[in-house]
């Protein structure tokens, strides 16, 4: 299982990141000081770091200092939003930068991109009876292929990659179809009717109320 250290010196904004990365399948450990943060790598191995800027003990820029041989990607997440800051973070060797507040899809989506950049992501993924094979593009449910579209696989992937968490319409069609999305258009509804009928996930693959859809795993 991948796993993540989050730090950030606000805990509440630690308790929702470690709450959504989990909810994704990752595993986590958060802390709120770059002293610990140092601790915990000296302690553990770990495949991601999202690292805040501001920290007591030690800041962003000095974990960053200490993480670089170690060779473990780094996302800095903060509120220092001006681009020297930014430009900072990068030249240190972090792999993005992510400024706060920011959505938590969009944190997913780069967590995701950065673990793809290192072959960090599982190249199998099980949800139940279905098994997904990601490299392939691969679908079998209970042992027996489904065959589904391009776009019914790539909806699938993002409902996977994103469990337990809504996701907007919007974002939906946007990631998949890469255009903009129309008010009236039925092309998402009507890939999702087809995704629960071929996965058998009629309870799984839930509608939200005014945003969109959540694939829901336990």
């Amino acid at each position: 299982m991948i796993k993540i250290l989050i730090v950030d010196d606000e805990k509440p904004i630690c308790d929702l990141i470690d709450m959504n990365l989990s909810a994704a399948g990752y595993s986590c450990v958060a802390v709120q000081d770059g002293i610990a943060a140092i601790d915990a790598i000296e302690k553990n191995t770990f495949d991601l770091v999202l690292l805040d800027i501001m920290l007591p003990g030690a800041d962003g820029y000095d974990v960053m200092e200490y993480i670089r041989p170690y060779k473990i990607p780094v996302i800095f997440i903060s509120a220092k939003h001006e681009v020297r800051d930014r430009v900072k973070g990068l030249k240190l060797g972090a792999d993005d930068y992510l400024i706060k507040p920011f959505d938590i899809t969009e944190l997913l989506a780069r967590v995701e991109a950065v673990l793809r950049r290192y072959n960090k992501t599982e190249s199998r993924l099980v949800i139940g009876d279905v098994e997904i094979d990601i490299e392939a593009r691969r679908v079998t449910r209970a042992g027996n292929p489904v065959a589904l579209t391009s776009k019914e696989f790539d909806l699938l992937l993002l409902f996977v990659e994103n469990r337990n968490v809504a996701l907007f319409r919007e974002n939906l069609y946007e990631k998949v179809w890469e255009d903009e999305y129309y008010a009236n258009s039925r092309t998402l509804d009507l890939h999702v009717q087809r995704l629960r009928k071929k996965l058998g996930w009629e309870h799984e693959l839930v509608a939200v109320y005014k945003v969109g859809y959540r694939l829901e795993v336990k």
